[in-house]
């Protein structure tokens, strides 16, 4: 099935080449322990913050894919009889449905099109730019500048007294729904996980402007969007006999605002290697670990 497509601002891209001079040593990262999740065939779908970009060593420059993202890990440490990792960083769900292009343009065939009958796990994080994660994050740092105490993002994206943000989640649980279910009748028998998304910003708190730019009053504002999209795919995970893997609960304290040893996402200027507020080797590392403690309970 395929679907007109209108290209995609490649915002994420770009902030990435802004700052890949500054990108960091390459984190040494210890395999996730050995796990009693499903050993068949394990396919991963979904966007950056799965692909891992700019995490070394990147295997796929189209999808700017790490081969020490989380699924890697999972799979290496469960020993999947076999694994197809058909992330890529921009993907939306429409992505996985009906295909789309990668970071040079290249046409990708729909994600879903690796998941057979025979998968016995199938991993999946998406919406993030369903609902603009990148144009978000620009917006909100730009406006910062001009108003760093207060909360401009926050005034724009709720002007009128609609939250544009709420109102694109909503939108969005349909086609997280589509997605679910395609995988379902893809592979009958397949384990299936949604994963969410690690903080970003600190759980508490008023951020750490100039270092991350999203002014103070903003940074309670957008932790509570990222908490809704989260609750929104935890939601349907459970409406669709899925399970839900909460990656953010255990972020916490390891957000962007801390320091480069400690952080699993990078801010602005990345002192780790990984994109702008994307996670870095050890954030991947901490998802693995997140999600193979959600297979063994």
């Amino acid at each position: 099935m395929t679907r007109p497509r209108l290209p995609r601002l490649r915002a994420a891209t770009r902030l990435a080449a802004l700052v890949l001079a500054t990108a960091g040593v390459l984190l040494t990262v210890a395999t996730p322990a050995s796990a009693a999740v499903p050993t068949g065939r394990y396919v991963a779908l979904g966007d950056s913050y799965t692909a891992g970009p700019l995490v070394p060593t990147q295997v796929d420059l189209n999808c700017l894919r790490s081969n020490r993202n989380y699924p890697s890990l999972v799979a290496a440490s469960a020993g999947s009889s076999s694994f197809a990792d058909v992330s890529c960083s921009g993907a939306t769900t429409d992505d996985i449905l009906y295909g789309g292009s990668g970071q040079l343009g290249i046409t990708l065939p729909p994600q879903l099109n690796a998941v057979t009958a025979n998968t016995s796990l199938v991993t999946v994080q998406i919406g993030g730019n369903d609902i603009g994660f990148a144009g978000i994050i620009g917006d909100c740092a730009e406006a910062s500048v001009s108003s760093p105490l207060g909360s401009p993002c926050k005034n724009r994206y709720t002007a009128g007294g609609v939250d544009q943000l709420q109102a694109r989640i909503v939108a969005a649980t349909p086609k997280i729904t589509a997605v679910l279910q395609a995988v379902r009748r893809a592979a009958p028998g397949a384990r299936v996980v949604v994963l969410g998304y690690p903080a970003i910003l600190p759980d508490s708190g008023y951020g750490c402007w100039p270092v991350v730019p999203i002014a103070y009053q903003d940074v309670p504002y957008l932790r509570g969007v990222e908490k809704s999209l989260n609750a929104m795919l935890a939601s349907v995970a459970s409406a669709n006999g899925a399970t839900y893997a909460d990656v953010y609960t255990p972020s916490i304290g390891r957000d962007a605002c801390k320091g480069s040893g400690t952080r699993w996402v990078e801010g602005l200027v990345p002192q780790n290697s990984a994109a702008p507020f994307h996670p870095n080797a050890r954030g991947e590392q901490g998802m693995a670990t997140a999600l193979i403690a959600r297979l063994n309970s």
